[in-house]
């Protein structure tokens, strides 16, 4: 079987890493890819949002199943696009990426169909958002309804707070046509949680649990990013608790699917805050997530091609997915001033030191055809190995306990380096409250 990845980063570093030890997969392409995912996939110079090249180069290649990773094809329509041209995809169509690319068709599909979340309120225009601050009270939570990188939420603790990130995203549009519309929740207190489920037209089956930590810095401090660290499985999962979830969360989240004819097939990504009140949905995304899906993987015992081909052929409930026992912790190497402006093309070291079974995935990284005498590693080819992206790396470890997994990480994640290298010291353990 040859296979296509659509996708830049660590989550699709992971995915290629686990395809790869499929006895089914004969290919794998990977669209652009990265330095690290070249070692697992032939890398393809095709930019993800570049529909047509993509649609072009797996007719050519005849590519029995393409995988889509990141959002922003989805939300454009790249599942719709190459199953016109005969080729079996795994990922949803547009219709039912709105529930990652539009926050408010999220928030009305959950109100619609009862499922627990933060109430909320949509604007359009700025004069009435801005006449309405405070309707929740401080922390106000303000959210781009569109697309924005997993940045287009700010968490308000006060109205001058309130009123400057309403004017960047209504008003300077620091996250373009995202900010257009502004949908403004309640805030919730608990913990933040993540569930990953593989779902087909009639199924949804939860993956192991994953907690995500995404602000920057340790203690759940400053500025949100794409998230700087998982361990799984979650050690605030209990059985009792992933009951209550699937009764009142993912069933009637299936039962709302088939309701309003979204015909979903792939990963559903069920962002949750653990509260007083019971779990409650955050945001939905349509893909897997990133950095979850590292740690997660990392546990996967099952073969991920039959997965998809059972969820492509919604024959998911027919199939045992099957983990391993031993938990991952997944600590990401950031660059300095990450999620803010930073700099690319800083040599990365000590690559080569890392345990055999600690794997470490590129999220942001790139070759560079110059020769340093900085100490830089290189590939097998000579090629030097640099930053190009916020979040560079995600040094992945497992363990027989959270602690041991969690240890191993760090002791490999401090055996790496490049300039302005940065990450939290406090992924895998439970954060007291998220915000």
């Amino acid at each position: 079987m040859k296979i296509l990845v659509v996708g830049s980063g660590g989550r699709e570093h992971a995915i290629c890493w686990k395809l790869a030890q499929s006895s089914k997969v004969e290919k794998i392409y990977c669209a652009p890819g990265n330095a690290g995912i070249e070692s697992v996939a032939e890398c393809v110079d095709i930019k993800a949002e570049d529909i047509d090249g993509i649609c072009a180069f797996a007719a050519e290649k005849a590519v029995d199943m393409a995988v889509i990773g990141p959002e922003v094809p989805l939300a454009m329509g790249i599942t719709d696009a190459l199953m016109e041209r005969g080729i079996r995809v795994f990922g949803p169509n547009k219709k039912c990426s709105q529930l990652e690319a539009s926050k408010a068709f999220t928030k009305a599909f959950l109100t619609r169909h009862h499922i627990p979340t933060a109430g909320y309120r949509e604007f359009t225009d700025k004069k009435a958002l801005l006449s309405s601050v405070g309707m929740y009270g401080y922390p106000m939570v303000i959210k781009a309804d569109g697309l924005a990188a997993g940045k287009g939420v700010v968490i308000a603790e006060d109205e001058a707070e309130a009123v400057s990130a309403i004017e960047e995203m209504m008003g300077m549009r620091v996250f373009g046509a995202a900010g257009d519309k502004i949908v403004v929740e309640e805030y919730l207190t608990g913990i933040e949680a993540s569930m990953l489920c593989f779902v087909d037209e009639n199924c949804i089956v939860p993956m192991e649990s994953a907690q995500d930590y995404k602000r920057i810095f340790d203690g759940d401090k400053g500025p949100n990013t794409g998230g700087m660290g998982t361990y799984s499985p979650s050690l605030v999962f209990t059985p009792e608790l992933e009951q209550r979830i699937m009764d009142e969360i993912l069933l009637p989240t299936l039962k709302g699917f088939q309701q309003d004819g979204l015909d979903f097939k792939g990963v559903l990504f069920v962002g949750l805050m653990l509260s007083d009140d019971g779990p409650k949905v955050i945001e939905f995304n349509n893909r897997f997530g990133d950095p979850e899906t590292q740690s997660v993987l990392m546990r996967l015992e099952s073969d991920l091609v039959e997965i998809f081909d059972a969820v492509i052929d919604n024959r998911l409930s027919e199939i045992e997915i099957r983990w391993k026992k031993e938990k991952a912790v997944c600590v990401v190497l950031a660059s300095g001033g990450y999620p803010g402006e930073y700099e690319k093309g800083k040599p990365i070291s000590g690559l080569n030191k890392v345990d055999e079974d600690v794997v470490v995935f590129h999220a942001g990284t790139a070759f560079l055809e110059e020769d340093f005498s900085s100490g830089a590693e290189t590939a097998a080819d000579g090629r030097i190995i640099v930053t190009a992206g916020g979040r560079v790396l995600g040094v992945t470890a497992v363990g027989n306990t959270h602690e041991e997994a969690r240890r191993r990480a760090f002791e490999n994640a401090a055996r790496i380096h490049f300039e302005g290298v940065y990450y939290r010291n406090d992924i895998g353990i439970i954060n007291s409250t998220s915000k």
